[in-house]
């Protein structure tokens, strides 16, 4: 969608929809955008990053937002174009990022006079905001496949955790990303021209960054220790099975070599007592429970 709004003392906030605007629209043209610039919009896979241009001043920031639609197994994020110019704010969104753009123009609807920093930090943190009730839900899916998990060790189960696992890794990154350009701006020098409503709400927005790097950072980690604890437990399981496999075939051997020994054509002893097989049937039981017996003190003593 195209949004054209007033934001006081003749400064303005523009926003492109790439979905419907192709690369080379005149739009980009009237707004002073490079190519370079609208290749950075149009890139899905474009990371968290600030460009400064010295020689008209604009500044162009590149921030992860989350996809609230997955299109796997897990969520992703996708990049949302913040330019800076003179008394103007770009920027080009696409059908994945537009909730931040409705929700910037609420934001624009209830407040007057609004310089262009105070409603990029304010997007900023609407972004970051965005995340948190996707993250509690990724926490309770944490613990509910970790419950499972205790309950039986299915395959099912485990690729659940490492769906998990894999989406918190794409979020950890996009949040890092994002903290670590704010701190990029808080050490520019552009920060120096920033009034105290313009540095009040910059803090709110790095307040929300850090806050979001530390929730994912914790569930990450969490989920890691699970995978590994579970990891852990599959080769102990596979461990005592092959250690009772070891067992059964050492036992198979000894019952072998006893029938063996008595079915040989040989004169053997009991040879002529009639009830000889029973005896010979209830000394190889025996003998198996104190092999099995003394194999599985072995077997834990190690």
């Amino acid at each position: 969608m195209f949004i054209e709004k007033e934001l006081g003392y003749k400064r303005h906030w523009i926003n492109i929809d790439s979905d419907i605007v192709s690369e080379q629209s005149y739009l980009y043209t009237k707004y002073d955008i490079d190519q370079e610039t609208v290749e950075y919009a149009l890139d899905k896979n474009e990371r968290a990053h600030m460009d400064y241009n010295r020689e008209n001043g604009t500044i162009t920031f590149i921030y992860n937002v989350l996809a609230l639609e997955k299109d796997k197994e897990y969520y992703e994020t996708i990049p949302l174009t913040f330019i800076v110019q003179d008394t103007r704010l770009v920027t080009i969104s696409n059908e994945d990022n537009a909730y931040v753009i409705r929700k910037m123009q609420d934001y624009v609807d209830n407040h007057e006079n609004l310089s262009i920093y105070t409603l990029l930090f304010a997007g900023l943190e609407m972004i970051s905001n965005a995340y948190y009730p996707v993250i509690e839900r990724l926490d309770q899916q944490k613990d509910e496949v970790s419950r499972r998990l205790r309950q039986t060790t299915t395959s099912k189960n485990l690729y659940d955790l490492s769906d998990l696992e894999t989406g918190m890794v794409y979020l950890v990154t996009a949040a890092t990303q994002n903290r670590l350009l704010l701190e990029y701006i808080n050490g520019h020098a552009i920060y120096r021209r920033f009034n105290e409503v313009e540095k009040e709400q910059f803090d709110d927005a790095m307040i929300e960054a850090r806050q979001l790097v530390a929730m994912t950072d914790l569930i990450s980690k969490v989920l890691q220790q699970l995978s590994g604890s579970y990891n852990n437990i599959l080769n102990n399981n596979l461990n005592n099975n092959l250690s009772n496999l070891t067992i059964i075939e050492v036992l198979l051997g000894v019952l072998s070599v006893i029938t063996g020994f008595f079915g040989m054509n040989v004169p053997i002893p009991f040879m002529t007592v009639s009830p000889a097989w029973i005896f010979i049937v209830f000394g190889s039981i025996i003998l198996c429970l104190v092999l099995a017996r003394y194999l599985r003190w072995l077997v834990h003593k190690k």
